[in-house]
């Protein structure tokens, strides 16, 4: 058997037995990078629930899976980030989010656990929309500990203070009362920066997503294939279960039956069957 087709069906098989994982407790091994994605919760007033997963980019299987009932994905990235990383007993990982996991804390963790992350940054402030420069349209300059402005003025570091747990730092410049370029910053008397103590590694996001700018691109193709599924085969309707242990229950089984199925149409049935027997 060519050596590629052995390698393959390892990842197939390691697939399966997560899929079974879930409802047993085994282990399993499986390949390095993961995409994630994100079925919403309903409309407020109806109860919902949060399906996270982990799926391999090659073979479209699902890696690892997590059910929530938060409304929010900004605090998943460094859970499934370390669920994944348990399950395929990796020392490192590189994973590709889109913008609603977007959090510095996340990121930071993502990190410190050896977790290369690319997701893009969404655009929380109005000044982009209201045709005034961005955050992004003032230069970093890390030997002067100051920003540089779209007028080419110096925005020194002023003083640090914490909000919400951070460390954020805080720069501006009285050369704003005569700038021409004023109207086009801000309507305030100054503009201010602010830069968290670990912007350098949400820079450094950004950097991997500019040089990849069709990573957004897969992980879509890749996240959406089994979710698109999955909800086909539950006729696009809710979970028919109800409270999380059963509907981390029913999903469990949703993500085996699409994994048998993916196993299936890649290597056959009859090799799916004796490797199941071995």
């Amino acid at each position: 058997m060519p050596r590629n087709l052995r390698f393959s069906w390892s990842l197939c098989k390691s697939a399966l037995l997560y899929a079974t994982t879930v409802l047993t407790g085994g282990f399993v091994w499986f390949a390095t990078k993961f995409q994630l994605g994100v079925v919403p919760p309903q409309v407020s007033g109806v109860v919902g629930y949060n399906v996270q997963v982990a799926v391999d980019t090659e073979h479209h299987l699902i890696v690892a899976h997590e059910v929530t009932n938060s409304g929010s994905d900004r605090a998943q990235l460094a859970n499934m980030a370390k669920q994944a990383k348990a399950v395929l007993k990796t020392e490192t990982l590189e994973a590709v989010a889109d913008r609603g996991y977007f959090s510095g804390p996340e990121i930071l963790a993502c990190h410190e656990a050896d977790t290369t992350v690319t997701l893009p940054k969404p655009q929380t402030s109005s000044a982009k929309s209201d045709g005034r420069f961005g955050k992004q349209d003032f230069i970093y300059l890390p030997k002067e500990d100051a920003y540089r402005c779209p007028a080419g003025e110096q925005l020194p570091y002023r003083f640090t203070s914490e909000e919400d747990g951070k460390m954020l730092r805080r720069y501006w410049t009285t050369a704003c009362q005569d700038c021409s370029l004023k109207s086009q910053c801000t309507t305030g008397p100054e503009r201010r920066i602010t830069r968290w103590e670990h912007e350098h590694l949400l820079e450094a996001v950004q950097r991997r997503l500019d040089a990849n700018p069709q990573a957004m691109r897969l992980r879509r193709e890749t996240v959406e294939h089994p979710f698109g599924t999955m909800k086909a085969r539950m006729r696009a309707t809710h979970f028919l279960t109800k409270t999380l242990p059963k509907v981390a229950t029913e999903m469990a089984l949703s993500v085996l039956a699409y994994n048998l199925t993916r196993v299936m149409n890649i290597v056959g049935v009859r090799p799916l069957i004796a490797a199941i027997v071995a």
